[in-house]
């Protein structure tokens, strides 16, 4: 069963590998799941100015550069302490400074001269 599941993992690999390429600023034009000519130019030209093994094929070494981390690690991550930190610190009513930031953003709606209301 695991066999079956193989091209369907691999291709939503591609699919995410054509993502970090082009969030990267490199020159994907389509988001197929097939690895094609174009993609496998822009990771080895990636890898290279990354001082990676230009191979064009994707490893765990341009996978790391990329940003690209596995679903599972991705997922364990959402329930993590900083998570619970953020649920905590809700239930508390301190707010950590980066919350506090942009609470003031939204806090700093002022009345115009005009009796219109502005946001800043």
């Amino acid at each position: 069963m695991a066999l079956a599941a193989a091209p369907h993992v691999a291709a939503n690999e591609i699919v995410a590998l054509k993502n970090a390429l082009y969030g990267a600023g490199y020159d994907i034009n389509n988001v197929s799941p097939q690895m094609d000519e174009s993609t496998r130019s822009a990771l080895s030209t990636f890898q290279q100015d990354q001082g990676l093994n230009a191979s064009g094929v994707l490893d765990d070494a341009t996978k790391e550069e990329l940003g690209m981390v596995p679903v599972q690690v991705a997922a364990s991550g959402s329930t993590g302490s900083a998570g619970a930190s953020r649920n905590g610190s809700a239930s508390s009513g301190s707010a950590e400074p980066e919350e506090q930031a942009v609470q003031a953003e939204e806090d700093d709606i002022e009345e115009g001269d005009d009796g219109g209301w502005s946001f800043f």
